[in-house]
């Protein structure tokens, strides 16, 4: 069911259908559709002159061959002549056609180039736009696992501005532990020293710190620590999304959560996520930075400003943007790991 970005060859791509920015011939072209055709043998291209091409807005299917799926998804996307000829209609068109083909066939999961965004000259970050919004629509209604596969970094854009405000925030907020334990341990005795890295490894709540502090804790009676535990993770998720006035479906499918991983954290009241799965959910239920935090707590994590993945995330709380998409698409520039998937 989520949308996941990667970076791949998609040739190499491992699901139930790949698909094809073709030409409208379907007889082999250059960029991804000659490396699918490449990669998949003759018999391919044998099939796909039984098909008698294919209208821009289009797609159709044929079997994959030497290709680690079942299927070749093939779909002509429109050419960029600066937006006011029905390009962004016809692309939506592309990927609902071919996300349509692929449930028809049972697929449960499909990997899109960004089509349009090389030869056919649509911009990318513009590209990636409708794909993202088109695939998330369709998938309101469908249980079915997309990846947006991107060759290189030069393949995939976005804003040039939300990436300067991000970077800004993060040049304004990360903070390099490195660094500031040798600003913490200059001319100090080593008890001292491990004091101060500790100090300021809690300042910017480090849970390295929390570990090591672990070690001079006097646990008392683990009995009545155990007692005094409230309510878990999967409690206080189920507890927000009932008072959201949330379905189920709604809050994992905005947190791009497989509904199966879904359905173990409902049915295991002890149930630990992911750091990633937890902060998704944070943001599907629009939680302010300090709910966002105590959700995080149940699951065992905290926010770190050592920690260039979490300083995005509370970018885009701080400016209360809770669209998940969006959150991934900023994870991705940035080499980071994204949320839900």
């Amino acid at each position: 069911m989520p949308i996941s970005f990667i970076r791949q060859d998609i040739t190499k791509v491992k699901c139930d259908a790949i698909v094809n920015a073709a030409n409208s011939t379907l007889l082999g072209g250059g960029g991804v559709d000659g490396a699918i055709h490449r990669a998949a043998g003759p018999e391919l291209l044998k099939e796909c002159r039984t098909l008698g091409g294919c209208e821009t807005g289009e797609a159709k299917i044929t079997g994959a061959y030497n290709l680690p799926c079942k299927y070749v998804i093939h779909t002509v996307g429109p050419i960029w002549d600066g937006g006011a000829y029905g390009e962004k209609q016809k692309l939506e068109s592309c990927y609902r056609n071919s996300l349509r083909l692929a449930v028809e066939n049972n697929c449960e999961s499909v990997a899109f180039p960004l089509i349009s965004s090389g030869v056919y000259g649509y911009p990318k970050d513009r590209a990636l736009e409708v794909a993202v919004s088109t695939v998330s629509d369709f998938l309101k209604e469908h249980e079915l696992t997309v990846y947006i596969v991107f060759f290189d970094s030069k393949s995939f854009e976005i804003g040039a501005g939300l990436v300067r405000d991000i970077q800004s925030y993060i040049d304004d907020n990360y903070v390099d532990i490195a660094k500031q334990k040798e600003f913490y341990v200059t001319g100090i005795s080593p008890r001292e020293r491990r004091s101060a890295i500790i100090s300021a490894e809690r300042s910017m709540g480090s849970t390295e710190a929390d570990e090591e502090l672990c070690e001079s804790v006097d646990y008392g009676d683990i009995g009545e620590l155990v007692n005094n535990i409230d309510e878990s993770f999967s409690q206080m998720l189920l507890r927000k999304i009932d008072e959201k006035g949330m379905t189920d479906s709604e809050c994992y499918k905005r947190a791009n959560i497989d509904r199966k991983l879904f359905s173990k954290i409902r049915n295991d009241m002890l149930y630990k996520p992911r750091k990633t799965t937890a902060l998704a959910f944070a943001i599907a239920l629009e939680l302010s930075l300090e709910d966002t935090k105590s959700l995080l707590e149940k699951a065992g994590y905290a926010l770190s400003r050592s920690n260039k993945f979490d300083v995005i995330v509370e970018y885009f709380i701080r400016h209360k943007n809770y669209n998940i998409f969006e959150i991934n698409e900023a994870l991705f520039y940035f080499d980071q790991s994204l949320l839900g998937v």
